[in-house]
């Protein structure tokens, strides 16, 4: 029997908390898998820890571990607590908003199971899969730091940027992670990609993007930090 821990950071929302927990409670893993939920509150503003809380109470044959920042962090921040707090033999990212969909997590773990990776990632720029339409340069964007980030790890990755990267446990618990904000995924991808003898593979997963007006969070600032960190953990701190 393996497990499957999934890491959800949440700050501020209370909104989607709820459904993103029930999408997560009922994937179906098959009868050799297990799940492991680990919520990580990155000390919300609004009721986001009331919320959680109550949905542990009327769920007790999930197993959800709740961990809470005093202080906001960042992003990045919450996902090290969330990885070093894991118990399960493999670890993915699971956004508190609705833009990825927790029914394909069987995707993404199927080269693992079959014996052909160690680490997974989830593109929203291939195959068939459904795919919001949202903003034109947020798309270019994330194309751009791929093909940066890209050049430097010399991967053929078509979305650096992805929420969803599914890892072998040793592996993503053996890297030495830095950054406490949205720099986790260009740092995480520099830092995997030198790990000896690895096997990378990608899946085409669905996106349901968000507005800003629904709660996105990033923005052009976030951008040039990741361009700084792909030099960075590409570069500078080997």
């Amino acid at each position: 029997m393996h497990t499957l821990s999934v890491i959800i950071p949440a700050y501020n929302e209370e909104k989607t908390i709820t459904t993103i927990l029930n999408k997560v409670a009922t994937v179906q893993l098959g009868s050799d898998m297990q799940l492991e939920m680990v919520v990580v509150n990155d000390c919300s503003k609004d009721n986001t820890e009331a919320v959680v809380k109550e949905w542990i109470d009327g769920h007790p044959e999930i197993t959800l571990s709740y961990f809470r920042h005093e202080v906001n962090k960042g992003k990045g921040a919450a996902l090290h607590t969330g990885i070093a707090k894991a118990i399960g033999d493999f670890i993915i990212v699971q956004d508190a908003d609705l833009e990825y969909d927790p029914n394909e997590f069987l995707l993404l773990l199927q080269p693992i199971l079959d014996g052909q990776a160690d680490v997974v990632f989830g593109s929203r720029f291939m195959g068939g899969k459904p795919h919001r339409i949202l903003f034109f340069w947020h798309s270019i964007g994330n194309k751009m730091l791929t093909f940066i980030s890209n050049m430097f790890t010399n991967l053929n990755l078509s979305d650096m940027e992805t929420c969803y990267k599914l890892f072998r446990a040793d592996i993503i618990k053996g890297l030495k992670l830095q950054e406490q904000r949205f720099g986790f995924e260009p740092e995480v991808t520099a830092k995997v990609s030198r790990v000896p003898n690895v096997r990378i593979y990608e899946v085409g997963i669905s996106y349901y993007g968000r507005t800003y007006a629904e709660g996105k969070k990033i923005g052009w600032r976030d951008g040039f930090r990741a361009i700084w960190c792909i030099l960075k953990y590409n570069l500078w701190s080997r």
